[in-house]
Formats: structure tokens, C-alpha cells, sequence
């Protein structure tokens, strides 16, 4: 999946830059404020337009460095842009560093997870994101961000992104019918492991030996941490599952209808995805036929080839292929 960089993009940590290590994480403490790390093709220059990043159920931003390096570089390398981008990889509420932020209150729904973006760029002074970019349930905290702004949720400075990308993502409610169960399946399963985990080897033998892929399971020992003398996860699992009920129970699928003047959303669907029934798929492409009003924006459709969910890891040649020129418009 990685690729040679001509010249690789820099990485830079919220709250943990080891130039302002102290400063970050004093300020994200008093804020309470999501956890962040920032990727950019050239630090000499000063950035103009910012991408927001963001992952999936149980996921961390540092899932999507690579893709977001690559972004980075493809966007500079083409001839058609000429702004400097900076990439924002978000840690959602209860996962990865934001998992322990106790300002991060309940009701961890995907409304609630939205705000978390609206007030990180608030105590950060930063300009709003020009482009958001949300893979599953990312994918509906992209849409409830969008929303929120267009309806003034985030206050007068609050301006919509021009691009809004929907990564296979289910814009509406999850109907059990069409649903695989597959995420039920795992997180059933990890509420039933042990709080006292004895090893990572053990999780993802067990994960194995419980029917799911060595690489799923490799995946998920990925995200467990030392802390102390034990295992434990680097995301708080109850309130995962709070957020995945809040994924599966809301619809915006009337934003995809009406998008809001200036904004242009864009649904990547996964060929091999097994998020999508026939009546979604029909109901997308004849959004995407129709023929947009004067006041209002763009809604288009993309079919990722050779891809199942995890479109960044399955077709990123793909994946970038599509959103380049795109982004690089801007």
C-alpha cells in the first residue's frame, strides 16, 4: 500500500509535537479538545486549504497516514492546484488519544462527534476545513458536520466545506435486513473478552479461533496498550457502541437530496462492499442522474473497483485516482 514519495510529506502531532510537547498537551488537557495529528507536503510553506480526516468504527487517524501522505503528494504533484494542503487526522471521541478526554461527554452520538471537529478548529483558531473526508462511520460524522453548518449549529464563523467524501459510508439508517451483522459479531465479542487481557498474541488467536480473518484480527491487537501491568484497548468500547447505535439510527439521506449551495458531496461505494442492498444502491444512482437546482450544490456517485470496506487499504491506487483531480480543483 505505501509508496515511494518523492518528497515525503511532514507529520505533525496534536498536542504531542515534540517541538511543543508541552504546550499541546497542556492545551488539549484545559480545552478538552480531540486528538490530532497533521500531515504536510512542505513546511516552508505556509498551508491555505485544510482536509479533515476521518476514520472508522474502532479505527484511529493513524489509520489513514499513508492514503493521507500520498493525497498530500499526488495533490501538489498536480497542475491544476496550486494551494498548499494541510491533512487534519482526527481521533474521534472514544477512540485512539481522544478515547481518554473526559470533556468528551455523553451522549456519544454521531451529532455530538460533529461538534468535537467544530470545537477543535474553534480553540485552535484554525480556518474551517476546505474538504472533510469520512470513511464509514467518519462518513456520517462528515455528513452531520456539513449539516451543522449549513444550519448555523457552530456559530457565525462556521463556513461549509467545498467537498464533502463519503467513503462507504450508508448515508441512511442501517436496516437490519440488509445488515450483515458482521460489526454486531465483533463488538458482541469483544464485550465478551476478558477485562484481563494476557497478551496480544492471545487476542488475535482467539479473535481467529472465533471465526474472523487473520487480518481483521491482526488489526484489532493493534489497538490494544499497555497500561500499567495490563492490556486493555486504546478506545473506550461502550462508547464505540454508543456511536455505532447512533450511526445505524440516523439518516441523512435529505442532505444528499438537497445539498447546500457551494457544497459538493461525493460517495465513493466499494464494489465488494457488503454495506449496500439494491434499493440504496438504485436510490444513490438516481440522485446522482438528477439535475441539481440553481440554489442548491452537487451530489456524485463513485464505484471504487477491486475494493471491499476498507477502501484505503484494498484500492488506495484507486481511491486516490478518484478524489485527486477533485480535491486539486479547489
Amino acid at each position: 500500500m505505501a509508496r515511494n514519495l518523492r518528497n515525503p510529506p511532514q507529520l505533525r502531532y496534536g498536542f504531542f509535537s515534540s517541538q511543543l510537547l508541552s504546550y499541546f498537551r497542556g492545551n488539549f488537557r484545559f480545552l478538552g479538545t480531540l486528538a490530532y495529528e497533521e500531515i504536510r507536503v512542505s513546511e516552508d510553506k505556509p498551508y491555505n486549504a485544510t482536509a479533515f480526516v476521518l476514520h472508522g468504527l474502532l479505527g484511529t487517524g493513524r489509520n489513514w497516514r499513508t492514503f493521507s501522505q500520498n493525497l498530500a503528494s499526488e495533490i501538489s504533484k498536480s497542475s491544476s492546484s496550486t494551494a498548499e494542503w494541510r491533512m487534519v487526522l482526527v481521533d474521534l471521541r472514544n477512540h485512539g488519544k481522544s478515547a481518554t478526554v473526559e470533556a468528551l461527554k455523553p451522549p456519544h452520538t454521531i451529532e455530538n462527534s460533529a461538534r468535537d471537529l467544530g470545537n477543535l478548529i474553534k480553540s485552535q483558531g484554525w480556518p474551517w476545513p476546505d474538504v472533510v473526508i469520512g470513511h464509514s462511520l467518519g462518513g456520517k460524522v462528515a455528513l452531520d458536520f456539513a449539516n451543522s453548518c449549513a444550519h448555523g449549529k457552530y456559530g457565525v464563523s462556521a463556513t461549509l466545506p467545498k467537498q464533502l467524501w463519503v467513503l462507504d459510508s450508508e448515508p441512511g439508517e442501517v436496516c437490519p435486513e440488509f445488515s450483515s451483522g458482521e460489526v454486531e459479531k465483533v463488538l458482541h465479542t469483544l464485550q465478551s473478552l476478558p477485562s484481563s487481557l494476557p497478551s496480544r498474541r492471545w487476542v488475535v488467536e482467539h479473535m481467529i479461533g472465533l471465526g474472523f480473518s487473520k487480518a481483521f484480527s491482526e488489526w484489532i491487537g493493534t489497538n490494544l496498550k499497555k497500561e500499567n501491568d495490563h492490556l486493555t484497548w486504546s478506545f473506550n468500547l461502550e462508547g464505540a457502541i454508543e456511536m455505532f447505535n447512533s450511526y445505524r439510527s440516523t439518516s441523512y439521506w435529505s442532505l444528499l437530496e438537497r445539498p447546500p449551495q457551494g457544497v459538493e458531496i461525493s460517495l465513493v461505494r466499494a464494489e465488494n462492499s457488503d454495506r449496500w442492498s439494491p434499493p440504496i444502491v438504485q436510490r444513490l444512482e438516481s440522485l446522482a442522474n438528477k439535475g441539481k437546482e440553481c440554489d442548491e450544490g452537487k451530489f456524485s456517485l463513485h464505484v471504487l473497483p477491486n475494493s471491499g470496506h476498507w477502501v484505503q487499504v484494498d484500492n488506495p491506487k484507486g481511491l486516490l485516482e478518484v478524489m485527486t483531480p477533485k480535491i486539486a480543483s479547489l
